[in-house]
């Protein structure tokens, strides 16, 4: 999964070759003030799609439960905005060399590749997630610029860690545990005996039961 950037190319014929639905997105919503009446058609076909996906996710649905919700649902959407698409360029509606018409051009090019979740249980729509993680260690990198020493640091990694750490096992920091993040660092300095006493009260995802009995 990743946009469709030559430089993310690999070996394609080893892989299921996924590209973001977001980014695809992201090209009308950049030019929607120039187009908005061909814009708003697309995003909202988009908000359509991402509304079933996040349905599919409340549902905790199966990967072969989730590819039947979108074909039945998200396909329709994403067969009519394509044929719409097509119409508007053999009508000439769309100057192909305009940033509309490319936005077009990069939909229609990358077609297969943007809709796999159509067709391959479990491929993703997005690879948001991804990106977000590389915005927190690229801020933590920005950050440790300005640190004083070493063990200032240490600690700034340990607080990014208990705040919004990627890993695989749920609940482990405040952004999993769905907590606010402030609030809890707030309640470690009210208690900060307790805390050292006993740390494994004082995790992201045992602080409120903690606070609770207290």
């Amino acid at each position: 999964m990743s946009d469709a950037l030559s430089r993310n190319e690999a070996n394609e014929a080893r892989l299921v070759r996924c590209h973001c639905l977001a980014h695809a997105r992201r090209q009308f919503s950049d030019i929607e003030e120039t187009f908005p009446e061909a814009c708003n058609v697309v995003i909202a076909a988009f908000k359509d799609v991402f509304d079933h996906e996040e349905a599919a996710h409340k549902a905790h649905m199966s990967d072969d439960e989730r590819l039947a919700h979108h074909q039945t649902y998200s396909e329709p959407i994403l067969e009519t905005l394509e044929t719409w698409m097509e119409k508007q360029f053999k009508e000439r509606e769309v100057e192909p060399n305009s940033s509309l018409g490319k936005a077009f051009t990069y939909m229609l090019s990358h077609w297969q590749t943007l809709t796999q979740f159509l067709s391959v249980p479990g491929a993703p729509l997005d690879n948001n997630t991804a990106e977000r993680a590389l915005k927190l260690i690229i801020r933590q990198r920005k950050n440790s610029l300005f640190y004083h020493n070493d063990f200032s640091a240490y600690v700034g990694s340990l607080l990014t860690s208990l705040i919004a750490k990627v890993g695989s096992t749920p609940n482990t920091t405040c952004i999993q545990a769905k907590v606010n993040a402030m609030d809890y660092f707030v309640a470690l300095q009210d208690n900060r005996s307790a805390v050292f006493a006993k740390p494994a009260d004082w995790l992201p995802w045992t602080f409120q039961a903690t606070l609770a009995s207290r």
